[in-house]
């Protein structure tokens, strides 16, 4: 099956019982056993195995053409597990992306986690620093994110797979912001593909859940398997109904984000109070062609520089009527946001700089939204 295909049908069935064409709900957290004291369906509590949970973690490994899947209470969750899945026979060396989610900065400043590995972070679009941090150290895990978030950077997968292989690291991506249709990772090498499912798989701003796709089965993938059971950090059995019912209309959602950005990409690049556009389909985008090779489409996030500073970018942020200032990324709203004053002292975002998910609006409309408010400063 393609991709729209797969979208629509991969880990589910008509319901055998009623004939319901519409997965049903499972709120139940315990199963009965048969006389025998075994579970003739599989499933004995909620927290080890629930059939919503099996069908949405069926649907995403269909569609990152992987091994399997493990879902978890949030993104973060997910992020969290990946790092402490890694095998103690590895070296405890984790290279990041200097551009990294601003949660997982968090994650390593304010938890345990950034003090039990070895973390070190580098410019993941310079190759050579890359394969020279690799090599100044045994490395057990580099860790990608492409398109980055918020400064929409571009890294080479392939060659940074290369990398990986040569040092005997496992390789991680957040495809979060290309999500499954429009960047296939696994497919390009890489061991595992992580996902906010909150963000463009689920699409609508109204879910909480995580999901890490493998590629093979490894010690690495029982880990986090044994681990999302033992520590609990498991999606509701209704945050799965409904991701799994949203990313039914991933595909055609996709193609208007893709669209919308690239017109609102193109619209503020010539705009006079815009400094700087970060979009990848932008042939100005200085990773514009590693892009085109690896992506099927650009996506639905970008971020641009105002002329001026904070105050000014701070303005068209308060002045926008249509596009909603808050956090977050791949609904069907758009979004805007100061990046460096949410993230204060850890960011690295620029004070002029602002977020954009771009939603599935009339992308007329949301250009005049953003020239009013670009016009005030």
């Amino acid at each position: 099956m393609r991709f729209e295909t797969k979208a629509v049908h991969a880990g589910r069935q008509v319901d055998p019982v009623t004939g319901a064409v519409t997965t049903p709900i499972h709120l139940s957290t315990t199963y009965e056993r048969a006389e025998d004291g075994t579970y003739t369906d599989g499933f004995m509590y909620s927290r080890g195995d629930n059939p919503n949970r099996r069908s949405l973690e069926a649907c995403l490994t269909e569609l990152e053409d992987g091994h399997d899947c493990v879902t978890y209470a949030s993104g973060m969750a997910a992020i969290a597990s990946v790092i402490e899945a890694l095998p103690p026979e590895k070296p405890q060396r984790i290279v990041m992306a200097d551009d990294m989610y601003f949660g997982v900065r968090t994650l390593l400043a304010e938890t345990d986690i950034g003090r039990r590995y070895d973390i070190v972070t580098v410019d993941m679009t310079d190759l050579e620093a890359l394969r020279e941090m690799v090599e100044s150290a045994d490395t057990g895990l580099i860790w990608m994110e492409s398109p980055s978030n918020p400064q929409i950077k571009i890294t080479d997968i392939e060659a940074v797979v290369d990398i990986a292989a040569a040092a005997g690291a496992y390789t991680v991506i957040d495809n979060t912001a290309a999500t499954p249709m429009l960047q296939s990772p696994l497919a390009l090498g890489v061991d595992f593909s992580l996902h906010s499912v909150t963000k463009y798989i689920g699409g609508h701003s109204d879910l909480l859940l995580g999901a890490v796709v493998a590629k093979d089965d490894t010690q690495m993938l029982n880990n986090l398997r044994n681990w999302q059971h033992a520590k609990g950090a498991v999606p509701s059995s209704f945050d799965c109904w409904l991701a799994l019912r949203g990313v039914q209309s991933l595909s055609a959602r996709m193609r208007v984000h893709c669209a919308n950005a690239k017109a609102i990409a193109e619209f503020l690049a010539q705009h006079d109070r815009v400094e700087a556009v970060h979009y990848p389909g932008l042939p100005s985008h200085p990773s514009h062609d590693i892009a085109k090779r690896q992506m099927s489409d650009f996506g639905g996030l970008l971020s641009f520089q105002v002329k001026g500073g904070e105050k000014e970018a701070l303005k068209v942020a308060n002045t926008v009527e249509i596009l909603t200032q808050a956090t977050s990324l791949g609904g069907t709203h758009s979004y805007i946001e100061h990046r460096a004053s949410v993230e204060k002292e850890l960011t690295r975002a620029p004070e002029n700089l602002l977020r954009v998910s771009v939603g599935i609006e009339n992308v007329d409309d949301l250009k005049e939204d953003l020239d009013q408010a670009l016009s005030r400063i």
